[in-house]
């Protein structure tokens, strides 16, 4: 532990920062009971663990942060259950649709549009696809894939480790990080697109739920999460963030990253839970829309 270390600054930071982390987690658990009391039942388990998604974070950072050893396993944690959050925000917006059955009668007429992020968005020529119970199984599958599979992979890791053959911060081609760390690489882009193509066809549909911050939610978490993640972990392993005794380059950024990522969750779960909290206007049976249209068309 570094706390044995620390000047009176340093134990501040460290008590601010394990407060917060407290709170994050107090906020969390008064959300679940308010969702408990005021969300219908098939809707409940896919907020909650997206609205867990931030205090989870921060509380393995906090436990990254007091004990640095514990660094690999709390990373691994983090990142496990995010990927389980990616498939969930699918899941939740299906739901929020009415679910599958009611998502397949708004729309039995329209098309996914698949040339979207982080695969294709520059492949503005690839077509349409019809929107039918096959293409959302191919799109629940994208995310589930994902979602299994980064546990796997982190069991891997650790068995790889205890045998001295996984090193995080040794991406030389002979070690097994780096393959590890593309293979994950290419199944999170994998898991992010069938997201990014359901939120492009619902969002204008679920703008009551408001869908939009909610993704946006979700989005910087994704990113906070990996992409800052990686470019300190980059930027130590170039020796640009500087070792300060007794902590090397990789531990500081390591150490860093935590302590940033603690200060952002608290701040996303404290928005989560103001967002989440409103009371939604329910969607309109899809029947009632149908005559609605037809309606308007006959109106000169």
């Amino acid at each position: 532990s570094l706390s044995a270390g620390l000047d009176l600054p340093g134990r501040f930071l460290f008590a601010v920062l394990t407060l917060m982390t407290l709170i994050a987690n107090l906020v969390f658990i008064e959300e679940v009971v308010y969702i408990y009391r005021r969300i219908p039942s098939f809707k409940r388990s896919v907020i909650i663990w997206i609205n867990a998604a931030a205090p989870v974070i921060a509380t393995t950072s906090c436990i990254g942060m007091w004990i640095p050893r514990s660094t690999m396993f709390t990373d691994f944690t983090a990142a496990v259950f995010f990927a389980i959050v990616i498939h969930k925000f699918l899941m939740m917006m299906i739901k929020e649709c009415g679910g599958q059955k009611l998502l397949l009668k708004r729309f039995e007429n329209g098309h996914f549009k698949i040339s979207t992020g982080p695969c294709c968005c520059c492949c503005l020529c690839l077509p349409r696809v019809r929107i039918t119970r096959r293409t959302l199984f191919w799109l629940k599958l994208g995310t589930f894939q994902f979602a299994f599979l980064r546990p796997v992979l982190m069991f891997l890791s650790i068995v790889l480790w205890t045998n001295g053959n996984y090193t995080l911060y040794n991406l030389s081609p002979k070690g097994a990080a780096i393959w590890i760390s593309c293979f994950v690489g290419v199944l999170t882009i994998i898991a992010l697109w069938p997201v990014g193509i359901m939120f492009q066809q619902v969002r204008t549909l679920l703008n009551c739920k408001k869908i939009i911050p909610k993704f946006a939610l979700y989005q910087f978490i994704l990113i906070l999460n990996h992409l800052q993640a990686a470019i300190i972990n980059i930027l130590a392993m170039q020796r640009i963030i500087p070792c300060a005794p007794p902590l090397s380059s990789s531990a500081r950024g390591a150490y860093m990253t935590q302590q940033l990522l603690i200060m952002e969750m608290f701040l996303i779960t404290l928005i989560s839970r103001v967002v989440y909290r409103r009371r939604y206007r329910e969607l309109e049976p899809p029947e009632r829309m149908a005559e609605e249209s037809e309606a308007n068309k006959q109106t000169p």
